[in-house]
């Protein structure tokens, strides 16, 4: 039980939430986004407090308030939209990575072109780590 009136019960790999004991929502065991809005939605409809929500799925409190927060905020389709944060470099736009190749095949060092565009090194690793830019690899002299 969440509250006297609100319950949660998990069968056959779904999480089943009780109103008075009729269900009204549910979602896969594994689903955390569903989690996260359902719990939400709990809250933000007065059925729960933040706590209680806390005691009962032993989930952080920031997390918690962070999630009400946001539906609040942005509302449901903020849950439900795909992340486009991963992989994209914000900073290695077109014209910034065509500078980058070219002092890169003139031989200068990526901490001294870090350094030139104001970037972290490891934003240019990276992006020569997924074939967005070149490393020029030189022959060391009188090697054989």
């Amino acid at each position: 039980m969440i509250t006297p009136v609100l319950g949660v019960r998990e069968k056959d790999g779904f999480v089943h939430y009780l109103l008075s004991g009729l269900p009204i929502y549910s979602h896969p065991v594994e689903d955390l986004i569903k989690f996260r809005y359902i719990t939400s939605n709990l809250l933000i409809q007065g059925l729960c407090k933040n706590k209680e929500i806390v005691d009962c799925f032993h989930v952080s409190g920031d997390s918690v308030r962070r999630w009400k927060k946001k539906l609040s905020e942005e509302g449901e389709s903020a849950f439900f939209m795909p992340e486009n944060r991963h992989g994209h470099s914000h900073k290695l736009l077109p014209d910034v990575l065509a500078r980058i190749q070219g002092q890169l095949d003139k031989g200068k060092s990526v901490n001294g072109i870090a350094k030139e565009e104001g970037i972290s090194e490891g934003s240019i690793r990276y992006a020569v780590s997924r074939g967005r830019l070149k490393k020029n690899r030189q022959k060391k002299r009188g090697a054989n």
